[in-house]
């Protein structure tokens, strides 16, 4: 038995809903995981590289989108109605579609296809209300209105 019961985690969290979706969907991902290959880099601290092997794709028939922190990788053929005969195939050139699960402020800054490899670089962009910041502490001033309760 390979399925797990998330049920728990809803009735003693409170504000972890999409982490729990998270894991939901990952373990109903039923698309098969071997086409086509990929890798995922760190490349620096907040930055990362997907690269995935799209052998005999073109540009134009390759479409990456992003829509609420899902990133999508489609490619799609035309029909090739031409009648070839192998004596072997094993280039695929099937169509696919790969997804990834972005964290949240993860944007796709680039895409670049070259040598049959499609590279995306990723960067975590936090925002600037969200980064720490240091506050500054005055010395020897009172704030109006509290200096003369706290000598009462």
């Amino acid at each position: 038995m390979r399925t797990f019961d998330f049920a728990p985690l809803y009735r003693s969290v409170v504000g972890f809903d999409r982490f729990a979706d998270l894991l939901e969907s990952a373990q109903a991902e039923t698309a098969p995981a071997g086409y086509p290959p990929y890798n995922i880099e760190r490349t620096a601290e907040n930055e990362y590289r997907i690269e995935i092997a799209v052998a005999g794709f073109k540009p134009e028939e390759l479409n990456v989108e992003v829509k609420e922190n899902l990133l999508t990788v489609q490619g799609r053929k035309p029909a090739n109605d031409e009648a070839r005969r192998y004596l072997h195939r094993g280039l695929a050139e099937r169509n696919f579609e790969r997804r990834f699960q972005l964290a949240d402020y993860v944007v796709v800054t680039d895409a670049n296809l070259a040598d049959g490899l499609l590279q995306l670089s990723l960067k975590r962009e936090i925002p600037e209300a969200l980064k720490p910041r240091r506050i500054e502490i005055g010395a020897g001033k009172l704030i109006e209105g509290q200096g003369a309760e706290k000598a009462a």
